[in-house]
């Protein structure tokens, strides 16, 4: 329930209790009975400017603070196997949709880019000969890593019009990297930031993570500075978070939070260098706002720019392959989520073994209610530098926010947040408690099915 007394508890406690990057959190999918026919779903909705994303499960290595549903258990005979069902998924999903366009396109992970080059070359062939993605037109996004971003791979991504890589790094000290179970060398990534720069893609999304064994403030803000020297469109600063089932929570490590701290010298830094922060995690580097007219789209209209912010959570979202999940405004769905590697093992060789037919149907996911549907709207808003328009609500939703949520207000006593007119928008206070603020939004509901919710 949103109290005030739950609230200041919250912000009383670290900021990083959890991370909130969207809602409802997948931990609150269950399986749907009976099942929701794809065909009379997708009839209710705008097809007119969807979002394509295609997951690819595979990495080269599990790194310690990995909670993706991605495999390192993998050859290319199962690649192969992975490929052909995600075609098979694909043609299904294409006729169900009918007359659909799509705005924009990616391709995550996972690793991408582990995937042969054959086979990677396939899966952009999907996008665009099966799915009807006009690749040349839309903005297309690919995630990558230092190891298998290799030359001829990034050729490929470039002739097919990507115009978005993002790279995770996570840290410039080798000491650290090897601390989170990662294998890679600062000369291996410098290498592959130079190649990736070379090849003129017109966005470099660079991820660094802080919090890590051994950091200290100062060889953080080295790590940012190595990345300022690559020039990045975007840079993301996350916050380690130590999660069940990963490699770092399984070992009896207590950790120092110093994450705060790295946070606010982390945001500073940037912001004297020229970039714009986006949200909490999100920097961009302000010029290139500037010139590309780039804003971010609202949570219930992914296509309101012709080049949107990057974004894979937006309503309109159609997920192809094991691990991705699909939006509409009334229902998300996925397969089932795993962290473990049995777990995730067997909910591919499901997703290899299903029977076309058996793809036109959601079996697992969560219908959102008015309700939920407001909370969503309000959390995707007020977490990003959109913030959350009184009035765009009330179109949206011909009700007023107070009205529906009247504790809501209570954010302004906190000083987590500023009204000027009909817009309330996070301060810099606001901003670094962004997860704590979104975990108090969720609903009771939300909340019960996540907590007993059994991590596989």
């Amino acid at each position: 329930m949103l109290t005030i007394q739950n609230l200041k508890s919250k912000i009383a406690q670290s900021p990083y209790q959890a991370y909130v990057y969207s809602y409802p959190h997948k931990t609150a999918y269950r399986p749907i009975s009976p099942p929701v026919y794809l065909p009379e779903l997708w009839a209710q909705q705008d097809r007119q400017a969807l979002f394509l994303y295609i997951h690819i499960p595979f990495c080269e290595m599990r790194c310690g603070f990995c909670n993706l549903f991605t495999t390192v258990s993998h050859n290319e005979d199962f690649m192969s196997q992975y490929v052909r069902t995600l075609q098979r998924q694909a043609q299904r999903m294409k006729a169900v949709l009918g007359n659909a366009s799509f705005a924009r396109f990616a391709i995550g992970g996972g690793t991408p880019t582990q995937l042969p080059i054959q086979h990677l070359e396939t899966i952009l062939n999907i996008a665009e000969s099966t799915m009807g993605a006009k690749l040349q037109e839309i903005p297309i996004s690919v995630e990558v890593s230092p190891e298998t971003a290799t030359e001829d791979k990034l050729k490929l991504l470039r002739s097919h019009a990507v115009d978005r890589v993002s790279i995770g790094v996570q840290s410039f000290i080798d000491s650290e990297v090897l601390a989170t179970q990662r294998r890679q060398s600062t000369t291996q990534v410098e290498a592959t930031l130079t190649r990736i720069k070379e090849m003129g893609f017109p966005t470099l999304n660079i991820d660094l993570i802080y919090g890590l064994p051994g950091q200290t403030v100062n060889s953080w803000l080295q790590s940012i500075q190595a990345t300022l020297g690559f020039q990045p469109e975007e840079i993301y600063l996350y916050p380690l978070y130590v999660r069940s089932l990963t490699g770092l929570g399984r070992t009896d490590r207590e950790w120092d939070d110093i994450r705060l701290a790295c946070y606010r010298e982390g945001r500073s830094l940037l912001l004297s260098e020229g970039y714009t922060q986006v949200s909490m995690r999100m920097f961009r580097r302000l010029e290139e706002e500037q010139s590309s007219n780039l804003s971010p789209s609202s949570p219930s209209s992914p296509s309101s720019s012709s080049s949107p912010v990057y974004c894979c959570q937006a309503d309109g979202m159609i997920g192809l392959g094991c691990g991705a999940r699909s939006y509409t405004n009334t229902l998300h769905y996925s397969n089932e989520y795993a962290v473990g590697a049995k777990g995730i093992s067997e909910i591919l060789q499901a997703y290899i073994q299903t029977a076309d037919e058996s793809f036109d149907y959601a079996h697992y996911g969560f219908q959102l209610n008015a309700e939920e549907q407001r909370r969503r709207y309000i959390l995707l808003s007020l977490l990003s530098d959109e913030a959350l328009n009184c009035a765009s609500y009330r179109q949206q939703f011909g009700s007023e926010v107070y009205a529906d949520f009247p504790e809501f207000s209570e954010m302004l006593a906190l000083n987590l947040a500023i009204k000027d007119e009909d817009i309330l928008q996070l301060t810099e206070f606001g901003i670094e408690r962004s997860d704590t603020i979104g975990a108090w939004l969720f609903s009771e509901k939300v909340q019960e099915l996540m907590q007993d919710y059994e991590l596989k």
